[in-house]
C-alpha cells in the first residue's frame, strides 16, 4: 500500500476519536496557561496510543510532550489547544450569538490544530513501527500561544534543542503551506500608581494613574506615525482603575503589544514606548512599572521542508465540500462586511481560485507553494522554533472563505464538518511529511543545511527575560 492511502487511512480510521476531541477542546475553551482539561485529554489519547508522555515542561503545568521510537531523526509535531477571551459564540449558526455571555471562545481554531497534529504524531507513530524505521516522533503540547508565548517559555528551558525537525499546521481559509515569515512581539504590561482623593472636595490632592494611562494612549497614537509601515503597536486597558468616577484612581494599568518584522525592530520601537509612558508619568506626577509579558520571534521558513511538506498536500488534494457545507459557507460569507470580503478577494491569486470560491464559498483548491519575502501581518511563537531547529507550517480550510480571524464566525465553524475535515487533511499533509522524513533522512540534513545558511551565522535570543515566568495573569 502506497504511503498517501496508508496514512489516509490510519487517520480515517479513528477520524471518529478525533472529531469528538477536537469538539470537546472546543467546549473547554481554556484561555493561556490554564487549559487544564484540554491537555489532560490529549495526554490521555498519547498514553493510550503508546507514547511515552512528560508533563510540566518549562515550569508550565499545561506543557507537555509525548515521545514514541528512539534514535534519528527526531521529528517534532506541534500542537496548540488554548482559546481566546471574550469569544463565546454559540457553535453552527450565522449570527453573533455568545454561549457564555463574557466567555471565551475558539476564535483561532486551536482545538482542532492540537487534534490534527496529534492525529498526525499517532499516524507516523504507526506508519513508522510497521515499517521499522528508525527515528522518533514527538508530540509538543504547546500552551498559551494566543499572547502567551508558550513555545518561547519552552524554547528558553532548551525542550526543542535536539530536535532535527518541527512540523506545524494553523486552522485557516486556505490550504497552502506558508513560504513567508511572521511578525516578531514584544509585549507588556504598564502597571501606573498615583494617589486616591475625592474628585469633587480636593481633586488637588489627587494623581490620577488612569489620566497617565490615557497620555501614554495618546502618546504612542503619535508614534504610530513614525515607526516602519511594517510595525503594529496595540494595547488594552486592563485596568482602568475601578468603578468609582468620584475617586482620583490611584491604580491604572494597560497592555501593549509591538510588532515588527525582526525582534530587534519590535525591541526598538518598544523602547521608544517606554520613553512615553515616562513621559505620561512625568505629566501626571506618578509612578509606573513595566512588566514584560511575553514575546515571540519571527518566523522561518525553512524552504526544503516546506516544499516537501507542500507535495504532500498537493498530492492529497483539498477535501470535498457537500451541499450541507457549501449551503453553510455561503451563510457565514453573508455575515462579512463589504470590507472584509474585499479584503478577503484581494488575496485570491487567479480566476480559477476566484471561480471555485464564488461557487463552494469555500477554497476548495491546494495552493502551490510561494515563497515571499513579505512576512505575513501575524505573529506565532512557531517563530521561536524554527530559530531553534528547520520548521514547516501548513494552513488548511478549516472555514468558509474571508472568515476573519479572532471572530466569532470562526468559533461558529469550530465544530462543523468543514472544521473536521480541514482538521484530517492537515493531519495527512504532516503525517505524509514526516514519514517521508524517517523513509529518507537525508532530507533532513539538506534542510538543516539550508535553515544554517538562513541564519547567517545568528543564534536565537528568546524575547522572553529569563526572570519572566508564566502566568496567566499579571
Amino acid at each position: 500500500m502506497a504511503c498517501k492511502e496508508k496514512i489516509s487511512m490510519l487517520i480515517d480510521g479513528k477520524k471518529e476519536l478525533y472529531e469528538r476531541a477536537s469538539d470537546s477542546i472546543w467546549d473547554y475553551a481554556e484561555t493561556r496557561f490554564e487549559e487544564y482539561r484540554s491537555a489532560e485529554l490529549l495526554c490521555k489519547i498519547l498514553r493510550e496510543e503508546g507514547f511515552e508522555v512528560t508533563t510540566g515542561l518549562a515550569g508550565m503545568q499545561t506543557a507537555f510532550v509525548g515521545s514514541f521510537g528512539s534514535g534519528e531523526p527526531v521529528i517534532g509535531i506541534l500542537g496548540e489547544f488554548d482559546a481566546l477571551f471574550d469569544l463565546s459564540q454559540v457553535a453552527g449558526i450565522t449570527e453573533k450569538k455568545p454561549l457564555v455571555p463574557g466567555g471565551s471562545g475558539h476564535g483561532c481554531g486551536h482545538n482542532a490544530l492540537g487534534v490534527g497534529a496529534l492525529a498526525a504524531a499517532v499516524a507516523v507513530k504507526d506508519y513508522r513501527k510497521e515499517h521499522q524505521l528508525s527515528g522518533t516522533v514527538r508530540y509538543y503540547g504547546c500552551p498559551a500561544e494566543e499572547v502567551g508565548s508558550g513555545k518561547a517559555f519552552m524554547a528558553r528551558e532548551g525542550v526543542f534543542d535536539d530536535l532535527d525537525a518541527a512540523l506545524s499546521w494553523h486552522p485557516g481559509d486556505m490550504n497552502e503551506v506558508w513560504g513567508c515569515s511572521s511578525l516578531a512581539v514584544t509585549q507588556a504590561y504598564f502597571k501606573f500608581s498615583g494617589i486616591s482623593s475625592h474628585a469633587a472636595a480636593a481633586p488637588q490632592l489627587g494623581r490620577s494613574a488612569l489620566d497617565a494611562v490615557e497620555l501614554m494612549n495618546v502618546g504612542a497614537n503619535y508614534l504610530r506615525e513614525h515607526v516602519i509601515p511594517e510595525a503594529r503597536i496595540h494595547y488594552a486597558i486592563t485596568n482602568a482603575g475601578g468603578l468609582s468616577p468620584n475617586v482620583v484612581q490611584a491604580n491604572a494599568e494597560v497592555l501593549y503589544v509591538v510588532r515588527a518584522p525582526k525582534f530587534r525592530q519590535a525591541k526598538e520601537i518598544f523602547d521608544r514606548v517606554v520613553k512615553i509612558a515616562n513621559g505620561a508619568a512625568l505629566m501626571t506626577g506618578t509612578d509606573f512599572e513595566t512588566v514584560i509579558d511575553s514575546g515571540y520571534t519571527d518566523y522561518i521558513p525553512n524552504d526544503t521542508l516546506s516544499r516537501l511538506m507542500s507535495e504532500k498536500m498537493k498530492e492529497l488534494g483539498p477535501w470535498q465540500a457537500d451541499g450541507e457545507e457549501i449551503g453553510f459557507a455561503k451563510e457565514i460569507g453573508e455575515t462579512l462586511t463589504a470590507t472584509q470580503k474585499a479584503t478577503a478577494n484581494a488575496r485570491v491569486r487567479d480566476r480559477e481560485e476566484l471561480g471555485v470560491i464564488r461557487e463552494t464559498g469555500i477554497a476548495g483548491f491546494v495552493r502551490p507553494y510561494q515563497k515571499s519575502d513579505t512576512p505575513m501581518p501575524g505573529s506565532t511563537d512557531v517563530g521561536d522554533v524554527s530559530w531553534i531547529v528547520p520548521t514547516a507550517q501548513c494552513s488548511a480550510v478549516t472555514q468558509a472563505f474571508g472568515t476573519p480571524g479572532h471572530s466569532w464566525q470562526v468559533v461558529s465553524q469550530g465544530k462543523s464538518r468543514i472544521c473536521h475535515k480541514g482538521m484530517l487533511l492537515a493531519a495527512k499533509t504532516i503525517a505524509l511529511t514526516a514519514a517521508e522524513l524517517f523513509e529518507h533522512p537525508e532530507i533532513v540534513s539538506r534542510a538543516r543545511e539550508e535553515w544554517k545558511e538562513t541564519l547567517h551565522g545568528e543564534s536565537y535570543l528568546c524575547p522572553i527575560p529569563p526572570e519572566v515566568k508564566p502566568a496567566a495573569l499579571r
